[in-house]
């Protein structure tokens, strides 16, 4: 066997293996350095918080108390919107008018229907029927957009007129709130 620098090649082989694995532990020891550093810092500022009369243990027990009270509320909360929303289904949602002459001599479109609707299509139409010398005023129950009393054509417009307005306004909901 052949020295190299004047030592045995298996002591020269040895001494270059234990060096390079004194460099691996020193790059391994750094690095733990490094994340025991960061994780001291984030246990200090977790801790700093902290005051010296409460142990974890309390804390935990407060915050989780506080999260249960939001947890009700927030039940509380979901239970009266869900009413509100049912109410609303027999709310006025729907509304359609219609102007037009009632008749040949009198002008600007003094007459007018009023369709007001729930989602449902139940509801009310309003017509007034203006004239030269005087003016009527009558209400309609509507059922499922249909009346149990004779329906003029405005009549029938301002029902279908309320509907559209409503789907409309419907989808534009959707929309705002999908962008």
């Amino acid at each position: 066997m052949e020295d190299i620098f004047g030592i045995p090649t298996v002591w020269f082989v040895l001494l270059v293996l234990n060096s390079f694995l004194t460099f691996i532990l020193l790059l391994m020891n750094l690095s733990n350095r490094s994340k025991i550093k960061k994780l001291k810092l984030r246990y200090n500022k977790f801790m700093s918080g902290l005051s010296s009369d409460k142990n974890m243990e309390e804390l935990l027990d407060y915050y989780i108390e506080q999260v249960n009270k939001v947890a009700s509320k927030n039940r509380e909360i979901e239970l009266h919107i869900n009413s509100l929303e049912r109410n609303l289904l027999n709310c006025i949602q729907k509304i359609g008018i219609v102007r037009f002459n009632a008749f040949d001599d009198v002008g600007s479109d003094l007459s007018f229907s009023v369709a007001l609707l729930d989602s449902n299509d139940n509801g009310v139409i309003l017509s007034g029927i203006y004239a030269r010398d005087s003016s009527s005023t009558y209400a309609k129950p509507v059922v499922n957009g249909k009346s149990r009393y004779p329906l003029s054509a405005e009549e029938l417009k301002a029902i279908n007129i309320a509907r559209k307005s409503f789907n409309e306004i419907k989808y534009l909901g959707e929309y705002d709130i999908s962008t």
